[in-house]
């Protein structure tokens, strides 16, 4: 999470930066952070010792060739195209 103002925050997706909103989120967060957005909402703040493997999951749905993966591809490349992590 790269900030908040009030209930939305910017957030860095593979190099996409998007609002999210933070009315439903389970926990309190701050700028530093990382979540698990669906459709545009903050639902969980990721523990610290969740992020690595986390990231990797993403990482292995964005490069994969299933239908979940050609989705989150599609969202990428419309805001302008994941940039390698």
């Amino acid at each position: 999470m790269l900030s908040i103002d009030g209930e939305i925050a910017q957030v860095d997706f593979w190099g996409v930066t998007k609002p999210i909103r933070l009315d439903i989120v389970d926990s309190p967060v701050a700028p530093g952070d990382y979540i698990l957005n669906h459709v545009g909402f903050a639902i969980r703040r990721i523990p610290s010792e969740d992020i690595a493997e986390t990231l990797a999951l993403y990482d292995e749905l964005i490069r994969g060739e299933d239908l979940m993966g050609a989705d989150v591809r599609g969202e990428l490349e419309a805001a302008g195209g994941p940039r390698e992590r």
